[in-house]
């Protein structure tokens, strides 16, 4: 059923919250402008259209979703997908595709499939994920060294060559605007974690660009060079000359779009319910994601989702209701009508900058470090997205990767099932035992006071991980102590130790000690190959249920 957060954050709400909201959406707004326009012109647009896009869908996410603090607007992840549509059908073909995905997400939203969403495995989305952050960083090469190329092609290779071949014409006030600019973003966070570095480069760059530009006559490609004026209204909504012939050829990209909006959006949602301590309702979010891309390209917009730095910039500041979202567009179209004339002044370098270090950000090397360190099918499921995402196409890296993981998930489980014949009547899923009535489990523990036992039937890995997580959830008392008891959970893969890892992350912010009982061989090597069985302690990991139970006590003393 479509409940917007928004409703249910209105009951109770009160002046001290609407000051903390209203500090945090304007912090957000100011952010969310240098990226808004740098995501705009890397995905092949006008930069007014990044900032369209964050007003309109920004406002409507807020609004609508399902999440208490997400912030929407254009994110890193549409660029390669948008860059491509315009290239080979121009904006008009971009709004089509956009509208289609809307509608693809509101029916996901309709049919209760966002929990589907996040069964995608974790090595595909960080695959795919550092596959478009490589891509990013490509498109700002030219912008980064002041390069003369023309225009660009589409793909990964052409653009290399394009480079290669137009090396010779690098402007070096250009690139020593880019790589301070650079250096600039990486040291800010010593000086202010609040005020995000990009803002500040954006501002002084410009400044000292206009005063290098009097004095010295040094120049520089800026906004308003390339692109001209930058409008200080929003458009009057239009639709697209719709045609039968591109709606079939856009389709493939529209599910390309909705596919990757719903899993950034209910992934950003994810992480904020990680920080504030809510709930989500994912097919509320998915609805209104879908409302937003369908509204954005009508008055100029691209494709639109949850972005998760800006949502965690929200949080960070204040921000626990969707009025801080609604603030963050507001405060963005007043800039829009007040300062839109000075966005014409901002180097493409320090842009290039921005740009470069989101896709440094987006990459996710501690991530991949993690997965590198386990198994090789987890490993041979990132580096086969990763390299389609870069070299053919996004859509085409997902599926390749839901396959390659479905098969080495299928060909574990026949191998598990080999060696633990006897466990065939295993039952998968979570059971509690009860600490209050333990009779009510399978056998009888006594159980200490403030020790709470879950009981993990079954592998632990991507397609079980909601259960585990959603279980853990449930539990709202306070313990000192949570056992898993794993004794039939013969397979873990990085799904299931990234839901260690976030649990483990929550239970040492309250405090709470976790135990593991009856943990298998696979499980434990790769807990140890990880470095995680060090995180969680070895004193804490045993083979048997009475044996956790006597450190568990021991520490509730």
């Amino acid at each position: 059923m479509f409940k917007p957060e928004l409703l249910k954050s209105l009951k109770g709400y009160n002046s001290k919250i609407f000051l903390k909201d209203l500090s945090a959406g304007i912090i957000v707004g100011i952010v969310a402008l240098p990226l808004a326009i740098a995501f705009a012109i890397a995905s092949g647009v006008e930069p007014e259209r990044g900032i369209y896009t964050a007003i309109i869908a920004g406002f409507l996410i807020s609004v609508l979703g399902g999440s208490k603090v997400q912030i929407g607007g254009p994110t890193g992840a549409f660029v390669v997908i948008v860059y491509g549509v315009i290239q080979n059908f121009g904006y008009s073909g971009l709004m089509i595709a956009t509208i289609l995905a809307g509608i693809l997400l509101v029916l996901m939203g309709a049919f209760k499939l966002g929990g589907l969403v996040k069964f995608i495995p974790y090595t595909i989305i960080t695959g795919f994920t550092a596959g478009i952050a490589v891509t990013i960083f490509t498109t700002q090469i030219g912008d980064f060294f002041g390069l003369t190329t023309g225009k660009m092609p589409g793909d990964f290779v052409g653009k290399i060559k394009v480079y290669a071949e137009c090396f010779n014409t690098i402007n070096w006030y250009s690139f020593g605007m880019a790589l301070v600019s650079l250096v600039i973003i990486f040291l800010w966070p010593k000086i202010n974690k609040k005020i995000p570095g990009s803002l500040i480069v954006i501002i002084l760059a410009t400044l000292v660009n206009l005063l290098i530009n009097k004095t010295l006559g040094w120049q520089t490609d800026t906004i308003g060079s390339r692109y001209g004026a930058i409008p200080s209204s929003l458009p009057a909504p239009t639709l697209p000359a719709f045609n039968l012939n591109q709606i079939v050829d856009l389709f493939p990209t529209a599910i390309s779009i909705a596919v990757l909006a719903a899993i950034e959006s209910l992934l950003s949602a994810v992480v904020a319910d990680g920080m504030i301590g809510s709930k989500h309702d994912s097919n509320t979010e998915l609805i209104a994601q879908g409302i937003a891309n369908i509204a954005s390209p009508l008055f100029g917009g691209i494709p639109a989702t949850g972005a998760i730095a800006r949502t965690a910039t929200n949080i960070k500041n204040g921000g626990r209701t969707p009025i801080a979202g609604i603030i963050h567009a507001i405060t963005l179209l007043l800039i829009m009508l007040v300062l839109g004339r000075f966005v014409v002044y901002i180097p493409m370098a320090a842009l290039a900058a921005v740009l470069v270090n989101v896709s440094w950000n987006m990459a996710g090397l501690p991530a991949i470090k993690g997965i590198f360190k386990g198994q090789k099918s987890d490993i041979t499921v990132l580096l086969v997205t990763f390299v389609i995402t870069i070299f053919i196409d996004l859509t085409v890296a997902i599926e390749v990767g839901l396959l390659f993981a479905a098969f080495f998930f299928i060909k574990k489980m026949i191998d598990v099932s080999e060696v633990r014949e006897q466990r065939s009547s295993i039952v998968g899923g979570i059971t509690t035992v009860n600490p209050i009535n333990p009779d009510t489990a399978e056998e009888s523990l006594e159980i200490p006071t403030g020790v709470l036992v879950y009981e993990i039937e079954g592998p632990l890995f991507f397609g079980t991980v909601q259960k585990f997580e959603q279980s853990v959830e449930r539990a709202k008392i306070d313990y000192k102590v949570i056992i898993l008891r794993m004794r039939n959970t013969i397979y873990l893969d990085a799904g299931g130790l990234r839901a260690l890892e976030q649990l483990k992350d929550a239970c040492d912010k309250k405090g709470v000690t976790i135990v593991l009982s009856g943990i298998h061989t696979q499980p434990y090597l790769l807990l140890q190959k990880t470095g995680m069985a060090k995180i969680l302690g070895e004193e804490n990991i045993y083979d048997h249920i009475d044996k956790a139970l006597q450190r568990a006590e021991n520490l509730v003393k």
